[in-house]
């Protein structure tokens, strides 16, 4: 099992995905399937639910719901590991600090460039990598 903070902007991708072996739709897909376990807080569930609920994003509530239940249910709630990296968006340091807190976790996000480069920072398609070269 591989323990992933899964950023929002790859939520939001897969929802508004069309493609069902996107990367992005694949991860949440290994997410829905336990395969994935999502490590969350509270601020990170907040984030979720208030960008799936954007209504510029028009992300079908049925589907939002799903989403979101699944990381309710299944996520495995955290305590932040203060990090003194330095963020260009603060909001982005909860998702990092998170990852910190369970050693050998990942940091799933479409947006690298907005954490340290650290090899638990990875892309969806890396991540898609590391699980089949861990025969997942």
């Amino acid at each position: 099992m591989i323990y992933a903070v899964i950023d929002t902007n790859v939520i939001i991708a897969a929802a508004k995905s069309h493609k069902p072996d996107s990367s992005t739709s694949r991860i949440i897909g290994l997410v829905n399937a336990g395969v994935i376990r999502p490590l969350v807080c509270r601020e990170i569930l907040e984030e979720y639910i208030q960008t799936l609920n954007l209504p510029i994003l028009a992300i079908p509530t049925e589907l939002s719901m799903s989403i979101l239940s699944t990381f309710i249910v299944d996520g495995i709630y955290m305590e932040r590991v203060e990090s003194h990296e330095s963020f260009p968006d603060p909001t982005d340091q909860v998702f990092y600090e998170i990852a910190l807190s369970v050693e050998d976790a990942y940091l799933v996000t479409n947006n690298i460039k907005h954490f340290p480069k650290k090899p638990l920072v990875v892309t969806p398609s890396e991540m898609l990598v590391i699980l089949s070269e861990q025969g997942i």
